[in-house]
């Protein structure tokens, strides 16, 4: 290994280590480490061939990534606040920075409208991370920041069929407009009846495997395939990554797949933000340092009045309008995609040293987001801003959407625990991976999904909250899969009850000790049942059956007998 190599990682680790103390994200350390890696700061590396495919593989997961969070359902369920809250928010910041960006440039029409939209959009995963940071993913206000982050990710998709069009130059607004709408129609249908007919259908035989390695595999030859179909189109192929992410969105694996390929996506997004950081012009950028910082503090500025007036219209409180407006005010990756795209792609609907300048100001502007939010929380707890105290409403308490039991297995027990809870109207979801059996309970109406309990990012994706799940059913039957289940659940929802299905006694034991509230030995109290039927069968009461079946249950059936091996 070189000295260069060995520079860069620990420049790598050191960028990490430092953003993830001061609570920014990780993907800015790497963008960070790009820039100190580069020609401008110790030259460790040049943009060689190796690198720029590194980077166009970080592009193509990153627009995966945010088409697999598109997803039709979800849509549907939050689309008052979702189609009302978020596009009131991109509406008005684009109309608040259209004619700005016209009246201080040169851009044609249609490039300055891509520009407005685009610097609208917010950083899906820095904010995503603040609030689950800070607790609040869940609250009120938690749910309406996810909302319009959501608009903003399906507003995506125009944005995306707009580059064709500026790539050609198109002056005719109005037929540019249709091109738009149609080529977004399109793409939706077209999601929809490939995923239906096409998509399922190859991961359900890939899941038949059960290979792991198999199963990401099939995503990463999705992605390659709908990207070169893209490419031959004439469209980017980062478009097809994104198609992609939405065909797998749209089916019954979607929450396996974001499990499966989250290590992969994390690296390769790490290698697009390093390439994206050795590929900034630090001399153009030192020239134009008063541009960049105009630029920010104009957009921060403009984003957050143009959000806190949606948001106080349309009934949130001034305390949760105003750090929604702060927590959504900087640019995002979405920007630096696009602006990325189009130079890969040579489309220069505005000129490339503007593009720079773009760039900067939406790094900038992810930068300060939370160190504005340190500012914010300072002065609030100062008491100078929103005197007295609010109490919580309902809503901030309670999520629908959060199931009270999750259910680890779908089996015969798993069933029958779920239409206990059905009966009893208690909101539960159960995981399981065996495809056929989630395909066949989903449509006989249970509420499964299916993947991997043991993988804590499927858990939280299944909607498993530490201080809203209320139990957590271990219904497999797989002693060391159960253990693996309990531990992640330790990690990620300490206090959380659990209750497992045991084989034997021994087992039940062992998972007693790693302390779980209730684990059942099946084969204990299926004879307990056989037993009690036995003895009701030569005359014993039913009182008298009970009391004996109840003190053999006690301490962890202590006074169970030792069993026999016979050999």
């Amino acid at each position: 290994m070189s000295t260069a190599t060995l520079v860069f990682f620990v420049i790598a680790f050191i960028s990490v280590f430092f953003m993830r103390l001061f609570k920014m994200g990780t993907l800015l350390a790497f963008l960070l480490t790009g820039v100190l890696a580069g020609q401008h700061v110790f030259g460790l590396f040049e943009l060689s061939g190796t690198w720029n495919f590194l980077g166009e593989l970080g592009i193509m997961f990153l627009w995966f990534n945010i088409g697999l969070q598109i997803n039709m359902k979800r849509l549907w369920q939050l689309r008052r606040t979702i189609f009302g809250l978020g596009a009131s928010q991109v509406l008005m910041v684009a109309v608040m920075l259209f004619p700005i960006l016209m009246g201080v440039t040169q851009w044609t029409l249609i490039g300055t409208v891509m520009i407005s939209l685009i610097l609208a959009m917010s950083s899906t995963s820095e904010d995503l991370q603040i609030l689950m940071d800070r607790n609040q993913l869940q609250t009120n206000m938690g749910r309406q920041t996810f909302s319009i982050l959501l608009f903003q990710d399906l507003l995506s998709i125009p944005l995306l069929a707009m580059l064709p069009i500026m790539a050609g130059k198109s002056i005719n607004l109005g037929a540019s407009a249709i091109d738009i709408l149609v080529m977004s129609l399109g793409l939706i249908l077209g999601v929809i009846i490939v995923s239906k007919f096409i998509i399922n259908p190859l991961m359900h035989v890939v899941s038949k495997v059960q290979s792991g390695e198999a199963f990401v595999l099939a995503i990463m030859v999705n992605i390659a395939v709908w990207a070169v179909v893209l490419h031959l189109m004439g469209l980017p192929p980062a478009l097809g990554a994104f198609l992609a992410g939405m065909l797998m969105s749209e089916t019954v694996y979607r929450h396996q797949v974001n499990a499966a390929i989250e290590p992969y996506a994390t690296l390769f997004l790490a290698f697009f933000f390093i390439v994206l950081g050795m590929g900034i012009n630090l001399p153009f950028l030192h020239d134009h340092w008063l541009m960049v910082l105009v630029g920010v503090i104009g957009l921060v500025f403009i984003k957050f009045i143009a959000l806190y007036m949606v948001a106080r219209v349309r009934g949130v409180t001034g305390r949760e309008a105003s750090l929604m407006s702060l927590i959504l005010a900087q640019g995002g990756e979405f920007g630096l995609l696009i602006l990325q795209t189009m130079k890969t792609n040579g489309i220069n609907a505005i000129p490339s040293e503007h593009q720079e300048i773009l760039i900067a100001v939406i790094i900038v502007s992810i930068i300060m987001t939370p160190i504005l939010l340190l500012v914010y929380d300072t002065i609030l707890k100062s008491g100078h801003l929103f005197d007295g105290k609010i109490k919580k409403k309902l809503s901030e308490t309670i999520n629908e959407e959060t199931p009270a039991v999750v259910i680890c297995g779908f089996g015969r027990m798993g069933q029958i625990i779920a239409q206990m809870l059905t009966a009893e109207k208690v909101p539960y979801v159960a995981i399981d991976g065996n495809v056929d059996a989630v395909v066949l309970a989903r449509e006989a109406g249970y509420n499964v999904i299916y993947g991997d309990s043991k993988k804590k990012s499927i858990l939280l994706a299944a909607g498993l909250r530490p201080r809203k799940t209320r139990a957590v059913v271990i219904s497999l039957n797989d002693e060391v899969v159960a253990h693996e289940i309990v531990h992640t659940l330790h990690d990620i929802a300490p206090h959380v009850k659990i209750f497992a299905r045991a084989h034997s006694l021994r087992s039940s034991k062992e998972l007693l000790g790693m302390g779980v509230k209730s684990a059942t030995p099946e084969i204990i109290e299926s004879s307990f049942i056989l037993g009690g039927e036995v003895m009701s069968g030569i005359g014993l009461s039913r009182n008298k059956i009970n009391e004996l079946i109840q003190n053999l249950r006690q301490d962890g059936y202590a006074n169970v007998g030792k069993p026999i091996d016979v050999k």
